[in-house]
């Protein structure tokens, strides 16, 4: 008998769970095949399969699954609700599931994350593995490996970037989902541009995320949004060793909007705010990218 493959589109949620499902599902030794980097076909895909009021970073996940759907048995297409009363996620993480299911015609392995309703990320990968026959013994082992090589992985991701704080150079920090700011398409060119003007690039979703998501309160103790805390938290956790911030989203995405509004009026650095759409021309971004960087070096 073949080997169930499982499918896993390279969007959003690949970008904070894809190193644990991959760690979890070659350790159950279940196949896994993952969607490309996003390029322009994907991208137009996900357009052909989406409305005018998705946000950019939503209809290119949306292109990832339209290449996965005959390519795999099943998609791996999570719920996450929350983490907690004070730790939501957009809409848009809970949508997930009934968007596929409903445009795509494909079998999906779901799992749920609602910490408010005491499904926790160790139950979910329990319940995943046990949709593909797999006992709760072995899933649980299979869990905490995975749990494991992704903790150190985003240890050493931490360090690294921590250890950019002490470069001589321009040192800018980038307020960006991780799903905008490493999708090859439309986050890739901006870093790669601000490398070749020999600026230090800190990520702002590499630090440790229990550490940055209470310093949110700096700015706001009323934000519930997890992932927009956790990334805006790192602003004063190194505002004094920075010399600007980029503010990335995709347009038009509702929780960035207001957060990155609120915060970039209580920030004394410079700051900048792009918002990306399908607009294939960067030229526009460089130039203004380029101004930046001479406005804070000129300074």
């Amino acid at each position: 008998m073949d080997k169930i493959t499982v499918g896993l589109p390279k969007g959003i949620y690949y970008y904070y769970y894809g190193d644990m499902l991959k760690y979890f599902f070659n350790n159950l030794g279940i196949n896994i095949v993952i969607s490309p980097d996003t390029n322009r076909e994907i991208i137009d895909e996900g357009i052909k399969y989406s409305n005018d009021e998705m946000c950019y970073s939503l209809k290119i996940l949306l292109g990832h699954v339209s290449y996965l759907k005959d390519k795999c048995d099943y998609l791996i297409v999570p719920r996450i609700n929350n983490f907690g009363k004070k730790d939501q996620t957009c809409t848009n993480f809970l949508s997930f599931y009934d968007l596929i299911k409903n445009i795509f015609n494909i079998k999906i392995i779901d799992f749920n994350i609602d910490y408010l309703n005491l499904e926790t990320e160790v139950k979910a990968f329990i319940q995943m593995a046990r949709k593909l026959g797999v006992n709760k013994k072995r899933s649980l082992k299979a869990y905490k490996v995975a749990l494991e090589k992704s903790e150190k992985k985003l240890r050493k991701e931490i360090f690294k970037n921590m250890d950019k704080l002490n470069s001589p150079k321009t040192k800018l920090l980038i307020v960006a989902h991780p799903y905008n700011i490493y999708d090859r398409y439309i986050g890739k060119p901006i870093t790669t541009f601000l490398e070749k003007m020999d600026v230090e690039i800190i990520y702002a979703d590499k630090f440790n995320p229990k550490i940055t998501n209470k310093l949110s309160t700096c700015y706001s103790k009323q934000l519930y949004w997890k992932y927009n805390k956790e990334i805006i938290g790192s602003i004063k956790l190194v505002s004094n060793q920075i010399n600007g911030i980029i503010f990335l989203s995709a347009f038009p995405c509702g929780p960035d909007s207001l957060v990155n509004e609120l915060v970039i009026r209580k920030l004394d650095l410079p700051t900048l705010n792009l918002v990306i759409d399908d607009n294939d021309s960067l030229t526009g971004i460089e130039t203004r990218l380029e101004s930046f960087v001479d406005i804070i070096e000129q300074d």
